[in-house]
């Protein structure tokens, strides 16, 4: 067991839309194939505008857009345009390149909780052509007073309908009041816990909302329990062995690659295309560092 904390980003700048970013981490940059972790919320809109996240480039990634509570308004380059609610997942694979923009919609709910991840593409894939699903029909495992919505990969026997390109496993746990249950693991995937709300005991591990609790491999089961209602979200997959270099929204594999990628956004070329119908600005690709970018494999 592994406490990886949690750092506070502001999206969009310093007073931007404030998430909790628990990987990459100082001590484990992944699980799996999952690179990438930023929870949000629940946050009050009550006279805020909620998500405004510009048009900004991507690729080498898969992002998963799940949400608690609210609602979150997406963009594409491919011409997509689709509101995610709770229960449902957006899907978006990056490949070569995409672009897209998020927002709170104007007819919202008063609260926002979610979280947003993204999934390192293995090589062979890294450069397929970009896509984007909505899925609002997902797998339900149920134990006693557990029930564990399977959004990407398999668990306990379901699949769910999104596309995957390693081994990986992500859902939504749901516990009842003084549920106690048992969730059945892969032995050779690593895993990884992180608590939406409540404080449910991970093996004889409490844990509350921020950090990210990595529970590693090895294991056939996972035991959960809780005195009241909670929610977490489970991660895990096969060890990715690539190295990679993740620079801004970039994952890639060397320094010239990400420079070549920032020049294609900054430069408008058509790798990224286009998001049709947000009001305002794409977002600028920051300066590049000074020293050269090294990639890393995914422990410290």
């Amino acid at each position: 067991m592994e406490i990886l904390p949690g750092t506070p980003v502001a999206l969009g700048g310093p007073r931007g839309f404030e998430v909790t970013r628990t990987l990459p981490n100082k001590q484990r940059r992944m699980v799996g194939a999952w690179c990438f972790l930023d929870a949000y919320g629940p946050h009050d809109l009550d006279g805020s505008p909620g998500m405004r996240v510009g048009p900004h480039p991507h690729t080498g990634l898969q992002t998963v857009t799940w949400l608690v509570a609210g609602e979150v308004l997406h963009r594409d380059s491919l011409g997509n345009v689709q509101e995610i609610r709770p229960g449902r997942l957006n899907l978006m694979t990056a490949g070569r390149g995409i672009s897209h923009a998020e927002v709170t919609p104007a007819d919202h709910s008063r609260s926002l909780h979610g979280v947003q991840l993204w999934v390192a593409l293995p090589h062979a894939d890294r450069d397929m052509p970009p896509a984007f699903a909505h899925h609002a029909d997902l797998p339900v495992f149920s134990d006693g007073g557990l029930a564990a919505t399977v959004l990407m990969g398999d668990l306990a026997g379901l699949t769910s309908p999104a596309a995957t390109h390693t081994p990986l496993v992500g859902a939504e746990i749901t516990l009842g009041a003084n549920a106690a249950a048992s969730l059945p693991l892969r032995s050779d995937f690593e895993y990884a816990v992180l608590a939406l709300d409540g404080a449910p005991v991970i093996e004889e591990t409490t844990l509350k909302p921020g950090p990210l609790l990595y529970v590693g491999s090895g294991r056939a089961s996972l035991r959960l329990s809780t005195a009241s209602p909670a929610r977490l979200l489970l991660l895990g997959g096969e060890p990715f062995e690539e190295r990679l270099v993740m620079w801004w929204n970039f994952v890639g594999r060397e320094h010239d690659e990400i420079v070549q990628m920032r020049l294609d956004w900054e430069s408008q070329t058509p790798r990224f295309g286009s998001v049709s119908g947000y009001d305002g600005p794409r977002l600028p690709a920051p300066p590049m560092p000074l020293t050269r970018l090294v990639s890393r494999g995914r422990v410290r």
